[in-house]
């Protein structure tokens, strides 16, 4: 451990002491890339263990089905089994029936193969790095990163690395979170601000900053990512489990349906042996064990069994390529439900960092004591709009000559309750400035009254869609300075799109009626809640709640924490606070707001490609009725005949063509379940149309090609008997 003085740990030694940043990690990677082929290959054969089948009903009865053929191709060949049907039939039926297992063990295996190769990138992140650990005002301590702990201050110079997660309690820097996010961009962090988190592992560019950790060693955010993408003790979300319940009683009840298929085809075989003469040569395959597994495998959902799990851990990776963190699957399956999104207007629908632009003087007072008591207000206001407000006094002032703040003058910072700051002189003058009803509300419990124009003038600048933002000195109200802020660049498309998906808008502002009113407007949102507070933010997400509907919103400050916790999905900034950080269930690593769309998104396709595969799985039944029953009993109920409208081969053929194709389906599904059914904002109607008429209609027809195909295939190179 070394100690030394703080003023010796100058910028270029930091830099000279700290490792060079982990490369940048791959954000993307190609859906079949060898090395994952090989790991997804490998697992799949792990996965056929009982032990680990039993998790997925579906597949368990497959893999059982397979054995108990290959017991029957074991007996056959000893010569114990009374059927005349060829034991290679037998043998292809059960190679097959092991193939589907292995096939589905794939696809589980490649959306893990994925996450763990992602994780592996990450780990190349985190390292031991030197941290400058600060004791007293004076004298820091080196150390290493793993030493620190939760309330540790560490001081970081330009060039040094961040040692671990935390707040940002002195200063002001760029960051280089690109080893993070993958974004080459540099953003800034400071103190006192609700971008004032900062990731352990990303890299400081300038100045120095003060950083207060909050996660103790194993707990940051990439240790987090990493057990994410890892998915080693992924929890199935309740749509996950439903869907289980439900493929599982499916699968009872074709259990429940074939097996009393062996008994009746057994005493209809003997029956028209020897009554009606029908010789033994046309034995019905329906006497036969492996046949019924074959047509237990092809009636139940296979499909769908085989890629509900990759669909999940899919949906996962999908958030982790937006740079998300979710907490758990849950949320983000969540976010696909969403009924109401809740923006908050400045940073999200607008650019934010609102600019002074002009100052506007009410009654008697004149515009340049307006503007100087709105820069001295404001000279210790650390937020945009403070730090706007002085800079429009320097270019606007007549003289040049710098403010002079008056010696034993206390500012007061603005708090979310009084919607107010400003500064109290010596000479007892109070000087506030803040939303001109909570001025008037000052100046009122002293006995004034507000100027006769000033409503008129609050009014037209509320109107053009900037801020008003009141100045009061004592119980004197002089005037109002115009805070303006634009749109970003297609949020009305943006949101339209989520209105099409059926999802309502909804703006939070701190801001008066007729702005929020005028932003609204231009914006598109569906309703707005003007002059929030962190408790009326509250009150509107229970009571859309208490309507049933499901809530999102994104916050990064701390009076942002109680709604992130009560929303039903909360997305959280990652610049933002640790108390905004640990009340959502999601967070944002680009601290970008309108991520919250892509969240919802993202949620949508999850369930789409579920309910698109599910359909798909489902319709693909009814080919295989036609293909299998047909052949079960063709020789011993002729009336069955009509339903041969494939005509395939040969019963044996009809059979193995339809295992083959339920087998061969599930990795040419397997792109789908990675990466997602297109995304389109359509309402409920739309997408239930669209599903039925892509997958359903598709689903019923896609297997008549397949089977038929396959049996072609198999007449032309000889193996159909």
């Amino acid at each position: 451990m070394k100690m030394t003085e703080l003023a010796n740990v100058a910028p270029e030694t930091a830099s000279s002491l700290t490792p060079r940043p982990a490369p940048r990690r791959i954000r993307r990677q190609s859906l079949f890339a060898p090395a994952l082929l090989r790991t997804a290959l490998k697992q799949a054969f792990v996965m056929m263990r009982p032990d680990i089948q039993w998790a997925n009903p579906v597949m368990f009865v497959v893999e059982v089905g397979a054995v108990l053929t290959l017991l029957f191709v074991i007996q056959a060949a000893a010569g114990r089994s009374s059927s005349q049907v060829p034991v290679s039939y037998f043998v292809a039926l059960d190679f097959w029936l092991f193939v589907t297992v292995l096939f589905a063990n794939f696809a589980t295996a490649l959306a893990e193969a994925r996450g763990k190769a992602q994780a592996d990138s990450l780990k190349q992140t985190r390292r031991e790095t030197p941290a400058f650990r600060l004791r007293g005002k004076d004298i820091i301590e080196e150390v290493l990163s793993s030493d620190l702990k939760p309330g540790d201050r560490v001081i970081v110079s330009a060039g040094q690395i961040i040692p671990r997660d935390g707040e940002v309690v002195e200063g002001i820097a760029a960051v280089d979170e690109s080893a993070i996010t993958g974004e080459s961009a540099a953003v800034i962090r400071e103190a006192n601000s609700d971008h004032s988190g900062v990731t352990g592992g990303t890299r400081v560019l300038s100045d120095r900053i003060v950083v207060r950790i909050t996660a103790a060693s194993g707990e940051s955010f990439l240790d987090r990512m990493i057990g994410l993408v890892e998915g080693a003790v992924r929890q199935r979300t309740p749509n996950e489990i439903a869907l289980t319940l439900v493929l599982s009683a499916l699968t009872l009840i074709f259990l429940i349906v074939v097996v009393p298929l062996w008994p009746m085809a057994y005493n209809a075989e003997q029956y028209m042996a020897s009554y009606l003469g029908v010789p033994d040569s046309l034995h019905s395959l329906g006497t036969d064990v492996p046949t019924l597994v074959a047509l237990l495998v092809c009636l139940i959902p296979t499909t769908i069994g085989a890629l509900l799990a990759a669909i999940g851990i899919a949906g996962m990776d999908r958030a982790l390529q937006a740079n998300i963190i979710a907490k758990s699957g849950r949320a983000i399956e969540t976010a696909g439900d969403i009924d109401t999104v809740l923006l908050d207007k400045t940073g999200t629908i607008t650019i934010g960092n609102r600019h002074a632009t002009d100052f506007i003087p009410v009654g008697q007072s004149s515009i340049d004591e307006l503007r100087r008591l709105a820069a001295l207000s404001s000279l210790a206001d650390e937020t945009p709009e403070g730090k706007s407000i002085v800079r429009a006094f320097e270019e606007q002032q007549r003289n040049r000559e710098p403010m002079n703040i008056p010696s034993g003058a206390r500012f007061v910072p603005f708090t979310a309750q009084t919607r107010m700051s400003g500064i109290d002189l010596p000479s007892g003058v109070q000087v506030r400035k803040g939303a001109p009803d909570a001025v008037l509300k000052f100046i009122t419990t002293q006995g004034a009254s507000a100027p006769a124009d000033l409503n008129r003038v609050v009014e037209t600048v509320a109107a053009k869609g900037a801020t008003p933002l009141a100045v009061a000195q004592g119980a004197t109200i002089l005037g109002v300075v115009v805070l303006e802020d634009i749109l970003k660049a297609g949020t009305s498309e943006r949101l339209e799109r989520l209105r099409k998906a059926g999802v309502r808008t909804v703006m939070i502002t701190g801001d008066n009626s007729l702005t929020a009113a005028t932003i609204a407007k231009q914006a598109g949102v569906d309703a707005f809640v003007a002059e929030a507070t962190p408790e009326s933010k509250l009150a509107y997400i229970r009571q859309e709640q208490r309507e049933g509907k499901l809530v999102a919103m994104v916050g990064d400050g701390t009076n942002d924490a109680p709604a992130l916790a009560q929303a039903d999905v909360g997305l959280a900034m990652n610049s933002g606070t640790q108390a905004a950080k640990e009340a959502g269930n999601m967070v944002d690593l680009d601290s970008n707001p309108t991520k919250l769309i892509e969240v919802v998104e993202i949620g949508k396709q999850l369930l789409m490609t579920r309910g698109s595969l599910t359909t798909f799985s489902v319709a693909n039944d009814v080919a295989k009725y036609f293909a299998i029953i047909p052949a079960l009993f063709a020789s011993t109920l002729p009336w069955l005949r009509p339903m041969d409208i494939m005509h395939l081969h040969s019963p044996t053929s009809a059979i193995l063509s339809a295992v083959i194709f339920n087998a061969l389906i599930i990795p040419a599904l397997i792109p789908v379940a990675l990466k997602g059914v297109r995304y389109q904002p359509l309402g409920a109607d739309a997408l239930l149309r669209r599903n039925l008429l892509v997958w359903g209609l598709g689903g019923v027809i896609v297997p008549f090609i397949g089977i038929k195909l396959i049996d072609v295939v198999m007449v032309g190179l000889g193996l159909a008997s």
